[in-house]
């Protein structure tokens, strides 16, 4: 059907849009061949690329025909007639060659516009952009008891929602990137015979892994710093946070080595990378509990110190400022 309206449209109309059309479509499939290393798609847009040059020649060769039109042959042996009295002919107006060519390019051109910058302006979910990974469901199953003892406590779920925002990545100084991963866990604290409620959630990116963590048990801050002298935290400062006592360390997370192939157990256990610590009291007088953010990388780079500051600034209120 398409085929058949191309072939009722005037020559200078058709043949300047499929020259348009081919040059695009050509181009376009041999980035994408080159991007994607496919020969098919090379293959197809060599095609267009072919058949665009052919089109170019016919137009070529008409516009030479119309500069200078060859004079009618006389036939062998004719008797050339006598001129017949002039007579005021009525010459047709021909169409503009050049005006419908121009035409023609500006609908191509229109229409590769909006199919060019439609997905730039339109919202990502209509053109398939990379969706971040979402927060793990509802609580398939029934909170420990910590929970419901504990006022104003947040879930490993509500805590993955205040952390999972689009804003995160920004925060990081990586705005390109999506969550690749997304975990969150309402379980409680190791070592308290499941009496203090410990929420967490992570969101993994390809340069940044974040890890928050909620602590509802009587331990100040002040006597976190404390215990930090008996450990193997290194570049500690202290500072506030929101009108809160804080503390920045940096430590090495933890590394193991699974085999999977049967030939043994795997390798020991050692440390991972650097990470920084951001911990901050959950109310202002320190009389316990504390909020965690540490950020780490594989490639052992770590953020300035005020990027934990602003992504702990922006999640540290949906935490400590709960009704119920």
């Amino acid at each position: 059907m398409l085929g058949f309206i191309v072939r009722l449209l005037p020559f200078w109309v058709r043949e300047p849009l499929l020259i348009a059309f081919g040059s695009l479509a050509g181009v376009r499939l041999g980035y994408l061949a080159l991007s994607e290393k496919d020969w098919v798609l090379a293959g197809i847009g060599a095609a267009f690329l072919v058949g665009t040059a052919v089109h170019i020649r016919t137009v070529l060769l008409a516009l030479r025909a119309r500069r200078h039109p060859a004079p009618a042959a006389a036939g062998a042996g004719a008797i050339p007639a006598a001129p017949a009295p002039a007579a005021p002919a009525v010459r047709k107006k021909e169409p503009n060659a050049w005006g419908q060519a121009f035409a023609a390019v500006a609908v191509v051109a229109a229409l590769a516009a909006a199919a060019w910058l439609g997905p730039k302006l339109l919202p990502s979910e209509a053109h398939g952009a990379p969706h971040a990974v979402p927060c793990p469901g509802g609580q398939e199953t029934e909170l420990p008891s910590a929970y419901k003892e504990t006022s104003r406590v947040v879930t490993g779920a509500e805590l993955c929602e205040a952390l999972n925002t689009p804003d995160l990545a920004r925060l990081l100084g990586t705005p390109a990137e999506t969550a690749t991963g997304v975990s969150a866990s309402s379980n409680t604290a190791l070592l308290t015979d499941g009496k203090v409620a410990q929420p967490e959630a992570e969101v993994e990116f390809d340069t940044y892994t974040v890890h928050v963590s909620v602590t509802y048990n009587d331990l100040s801050v002040a006597q976190y710093v404390k215990l930090m002298e008996y450990g193997d935290e290194i570049d500690v400062r202290k500072l506030e946070v929101l009108g809160r006592p804080a503390v920045l360390s940096s430590d090495h997370t933890m590394k193991i080595e699974i085999d999977l192939g049967g030939g043994g157990s795997g390798g020991p256990v050692g440390p991972g990378p650097l990470a920084r610590t951001l911990a901050v009291a959950l109310d202002a007088k320190d009389r316990g509990g504390y909020c965690e953010v540490t950020v780490w990388s594989t490639s052992e780079a770590l953020p300035d110190d005020d990027v934990l500051l602003d992504i702990t600034q922006k999640l540290l209120p949906a935490v400590t400022e709960r009704k119920v």
